[in-house]
């Protein structure tokens, strides 16, 4: 993919997109310290005559049904043309701890509400999903065998959404786990849902690759 001059590109998601950026308009900090800010500077070091805009409104703990809520605020009312979400994980820590009743059924349901009301708002909208993914360390490995089946319908969803949308899908479980046959799991995600620098690394990376291959 080529992606056009002043090409403006949403990252949208929980603390994994958040990275913990902040809320202003500082150039140094808005896109946080995670993949987000990864792919911007890859991308924008490799081709800045084309001026491309990024932005991040990651909001850290948000579940799907928050991503729903401030949709048109932090989604629709920015007009991005490519629109990349991360979304799932804490949809799971919600279920396990409270029994919030966000079921990988609901997900499915308010996920396909986020992708047609972007695309009523713009039919050229990429829309780019990305995998929800997990690794047996601390928490998530004493609850391995429920975070495990849990996060499987999360993804195969995700998979799901983005071929029925014509999204473009970034499968990122595969990488985490050959990524593991280097070096622990928590080298590359801390707690089993947060990645570390070269777990975002990992992110971006694959990122990118799927983008330019479409």
């Amino acid at each position: 993919m080529n992606f056009k001059n002043n090409c403006r590109v949403l990252f949208q998601g929980d603390s994994i997109t958040d990275g913990n950026r902040t809320r202003d308009n500082d150039p140094n900090h808005f896109l946080g310290h995670g993949y987000a800010y990864i792919i911007a500077a890859r991308l924008g070091a490799d081709e800045p005559e084309k001026n491309y805009e990024f932005l991040n409104r990651g909001v850290s703990g948000n579940r799907i049904l928050d991503l729903y809520g401030r949709w048109q605020e932090d989604t629709l009312n920015l007009k991005p043309d490519i629109l990349s979400i991360l979304v799932g994980v804490n949809d799971i820590v919600w279920e396990l701890n409270a029994k919030a009743e966000i079921s990988a059924e609901k997900y499915e349901k308010i996920y396909k509400l986020l992708i047609e009301e972007a695309k009523e708002v713009n039919s050229k909208i990429i829309i780019v999903i990305c995998e929800p993914f997990i690794l047996p360390v601390a928490g998530v490995k004493d609850n391995w065998n429920y975070w495990f089946e849990e996060i499987k319908k999360r993804q195969e969803a995700s998979r799901k959404i983005a071929k029925e949308y014509n999204c473009v899908f970034v499968p990122l479980q595969d990488e985490f786990n050959n990524a593991c046959e280097r070096n622990k799991p928590e080298y590359w995600i801390w707690d089993g849902v947060h990645p570390t620098a070269a777990g975002h690394e990992l992110i971006a990376r694959k990122w990118i690759e799927t983008i330019i291959s479409i």
